[in-house]
């Protein structure tokens, strides 16, 4: 770790260079996002970690061993916070709550400030897109307790060892290796498929086709008959408030929608590294779909409506 010294009575002491402390930016956006499932909330939680960080004096900065820790640390525990606040708060969410989507690294636009500003966003505060944040997983870890949650991602997805674990969650490191244990079997219960990425998209694009030509047989046949779409709306623009289970009914959904909204432009898009689609409404992103596929059918749709989650989308979809 890069520092500088400076010379006190009592000898040298290291004073954390001001770049390695801003180089932890991207690592606490990962860990925060994959923790809480929120571009927004984990940029908030990141800012605060930062605040607390300035809000000491050299002297208690110099003191500490390793920012990069202290920084993982702090960010770990407000996130803690955020996630036994957040299941209060989705209790009175209006309708159904999806985890926020990310478009491509090479299409986020608008950075930390939330500006909507069309300059690309710094890659630092750009999230990895890796199977630990594919939708299906995020869905999973919605179920999870906070702790369980937070034991899990910083375990099996980040390595850190159960004694560091066990500072930021405030339990033993052997009661955090039985959290993430739990955590493990949650996710190993849902059977999250994993496809090849080149049939995902053929899949998602033959649906996509179906969708515009509002051949609705074609549709049903892509959809697994148990299929469900969720659809997240907040309460801010229409959507439905449960999920849509069946395949006819959700074919028949669908081309409702298509008719309601003549115009409407669907675009083959990754969204959280997993082929998706984008539906653009006179210029303006409307909707972002997630899909669970398995096999050769559509399992689940994740249909993303509330505007303050398609902010990292205000400017994505261009040809």
């Amino acid at each position: 770790m890069s520092t500088s010294t400076s010379s006190t009575a009592g000898g040298e002491r290291t004073v954390p260079d001001p770049s390695v402390i801003a180089g932890e930016r991207g690592h606490l956006t990962n860990l925060a996002y994959r923790l809480l499932g929120s571009l927004a909330e984990a940029e908030d939680a990141v800012q605060e970690t930062y605040a607390r960080w300035y809000a000491m004096s050299r002297q208690q900065q110099e003191a500490i061993e390793s920012p990069g820790a202290w920084l993982t640390t702090v960010a770990g525990r407000i996130c803690l916070d955020v996630l036994g606040s957040a299941r209060a708060r989705r209790e009175r969410y209006v309708g159904e709550w999806i985890p926020e989507p990310l478009p491509d690294r090479t299409e986020w636009i608008g950075g930390p400030d939330g500006g909507g500003s069309p300059d690309p966003v710094d890659p630092a505060d750009r999230v990895t897109l890796d199977e630990s944040v594919n939708m299906a997983f995020l869905v999973v870890l919605e179920a999870m307790t906070p702790a369980e949650r937070v034991a899990f991602i910083l375990h099996d997805v980040f390595r850190y060892p159960f004694a560091e674990i066990a500072r930021i969650v405030g339990r033993t490191p052997a009661a955090c290796r039985q959290l993430a244990t739990s955590a493990r079997r949650r996710v190993g219960a849902a059977r999250i498929p994993t496809a090849p990425a080149a049939g995902q998209a053929r899949l998602v694009r033959d649906f996509k086709e179906a969708w515009e030509a509002k051949d609705i047989r074609t549709l049903v046949g892509l959809l697994a008959p148990d299929a469900a779409m969720i659809a997240d709306g907040g309460g801010l623009v229409g959507a439905a408030l449960r999920p849509v289970e069946g395949s006819e009914r959700i074919a028949q959904y669908l081309i409702h929608i298509a008719d309601k909204a003549p115009g409407l432009t669907l675009l083959e898009r990754s969204v959280n590294g997993r082929p998706g689609l984008v539906a653009q409404h006179t210029g303006v992103t409307v909707t972002v779909a997630a899909f669970e596929l398995t096999g050769d059918r559509v399992t689940r749709i994740w249909a993303v409506r509330n505007p303050e989650k398609l902010r990292p989308w205000t400017e994505t979809g261009r040809d």
